[in-house]
């Protein structure tokens, strides 16, 4: 029976795609509204693509209606499977060890919550391979706001497993400071992982319940999720 639920972010937790994904928005930004570098001095580390796209169009003085938005991810998904290949991606240390060990037990499982799209993490994980280990998740469709999304993911897991998950047995894995205050805002424990832009010392700022430098050391991690 599934006891634990274990919920990862996906860019620089799981992957790095190598600029990417920052890349396809550029060229959905210049694709939908012709604006050049408009990303700059839009933070994009922990946010949401939906939160990101409302920035954006705050930013360019463009009114964020549905029809809009979704024309601007249509190009941005169709701009990120095409852009994939031509970076240097890779999934980070010790994820594919660790993914697959949480997936082999009976007691656990494993689920996305992540700023991404449902597509744009089906795209990605689909590309480094992975997408197959996750059973659901909650994403950037489901709302712009990041804290919101963790609701959305515990709903899901209970529904499928018909289990009222304990809040000392759901871990949020991430790379950045709204992962930790993401999965503290539906009680979750928090596992950071300083493989993102964000250093160790500026992740233990937010006193996440347990910090790694990567996720090499599978025994620890497991370990801290066995606590």
């Amino acid at each position: 029976m599934k006891t634990t639920l274990v919920l990862f972010d996906i860019d620089g937790t799981l992957l790095t795609s190598g600029g990417a994904g920052e890349k396809a928005l550029g060229l959905a930004l210049k694709d939908r509204f012709d604006c050049e570098d408009g990303l700059a001095g839009i933070e994009i580390a922990g946010r949401t693509d939906s939160g990101i796209a409302r920035a954006l169009f705050q930013k360019h003085g463009l009114a964020p209606d549905a029809e809009k938005l979704n024309a601007f991810y249509d190009s941005y998904l169709g701009h990120l499977g095409r852009e994939l290949p031509k970076h240097q991606g890779r999934l980070l240390p010790g994820v594919v060890a660790l993914l697959e060990r949480l997936k082999a037990r009976d007691d656990v499982a494993l689920g996305l919550l992540t700023g991404n799209l449902s597509r744009g993490a089906e795209i990605k994980l689909t590309h480094y391979g992975v997408w197959h280990l996750f059973e659901f998740g909650a994403f950037a469709d489901d709302h712009h706001d990041r804290n919101e999304l963790g609701r959305f993911a515990l709903a899901r897991a209970q529904e499928k497993h018909r289990i009222e998950f304990a809040p000392a047995k759901i871990f949020v894995l991430g790379d950045t400071p709204h992962d930790i205050d993401c999965g503290r805002s539906f009680g979750a424990k928090t596992i950071a992982i300083a493989t993102g832009n964000f250093t160790r010392e500026q992740l233990l700022v937010h006193q996440p319940d347990f910090l790694f430098d990567d996720l090499s050391d599978v025994g620890k991690v497991i370990a801290a999720i066995n606590a």
